[in-house]
């Protein structure tokens, strides 16, 4: 055992002494120990020195180009301006040499002249558009006025058809009535219910002379035709009654209805007109 040992331990001392004596690789050297990479970095300092130098010295012509060709444009133009101020002072002094200082003074009083009309004309024109401004603003106002006028008279007129359908004799609604047609005389409507509440009071001429009046403005009114047709049955005149109420219902169909029904006409029933116009649809 013991020579068994000591063999063993001659064997690894053997590989200790190889493996010192192998050199080490090429990829495991340190880059300072590689002689062409160091050979390498100093040729590209080398080349960026150069580049350097040269990106420098292009600066340096293209600067002075600049600076030259910026100089050589500014002495240029100074020199076509002093030129330019020379020939305006040379082309003064020929005109004053021409003209003269008579002249100068006429021009001068001209010119004045000259500026004092066109003002005053810019001064008339703006006058009138003004003035025509003052009117249009004048009339737009009176327009507004009026509308408010008549806005304040609807406003009234509504509130007394109001009271209208909420009063409970003629008598009142004939008041309503009139006082409609002191804020709008010849109201129409207004006329033809004040002959219907002069119906209900019993005045049937009254009624049929507002009818009339009404009908003198418009022939066809259907209201107009149907009050005046019931004040002709109440009077006897049958024949001008069925008359007008034949003339109301081709106006408005809605009038036949109102023909069954109304108290007025209790007298022509069993008139072969009446009867025929009322039972046209049919009814009994």
């Amino acid at each position: 055992m013991a020579s068994f040992s000591a063999s063993a331990e001659d064997e690894n001392d053997v590989k200790h002494t190889k493996a010192a004596k192998e050199p080490t690789s090429y990829a495991e050297q340190s880059i300072y120990d590689k002689p062409l990479m160091e050979r390498y970095v100093l040729d590209e300092i080398r080349n960026l020195r150069t580049d350097f130098q040269a990106l420098e010295k292009r600066m340096v012509t293209e600067i002075t180009d600049r600076e030259l060709d910026v100089a050589d444009k500014s002495l240029n133009y100074a020199n076509v301006t002093v030129t330019y101020f020379f020939y305006l002072i040379a082309g003064a002094a020929s005109l004053i040499a021409l003209v003269g200082w008579q002249s100068l003074r006429d021009i001068k009083t001209n010119t004045k002249e000259l500026a004092d009309q066109q003002l005053s004309e810019i001064a008339e024109q703006y006058e009138r558009k003004f003035q025509a401004l003052e009117r249009d603003l004048k009339r737009k106002t009176r327009i507004i006025a009026e509308n408010n006028k008549e806005i304040e008279r609807i406003n009234e007129i509504h509130n007394l058809w109001l009271r209208a359908q909420h009063s409970q004799t003629p008598e009142q609604r004939m008041e309503i009535y009139n006082e409609i047609l002191k804020i709008r005389p010849g109201d129409l409507e207004a006329l033809t219910h004040k002959a219907d509440a002069a119906m209900e009071m019993g005045e049937y001429h009254w009624a049929l002379s507002i009818s009339n009046r009404v009908l003198e403005v418009d022939e066809r009114n259907a209201n107009a035709l149907f009050q005046r047709a019931c004040a002709y049955a109440r009077l006897g005149a049958e024949d001008q009654a069925v008359s007008d109420l034949e003339l109301a219902v081709a106006e408005s169909a809605s009038l036949r209805e109102a023909a069954r029904e109304e108290a007025d006409f209790e007298s022509l029933h069993g008139n072969e007109r009446f009867d025929a116009l009322i039972d046209s649809e049919g009814h009994v």
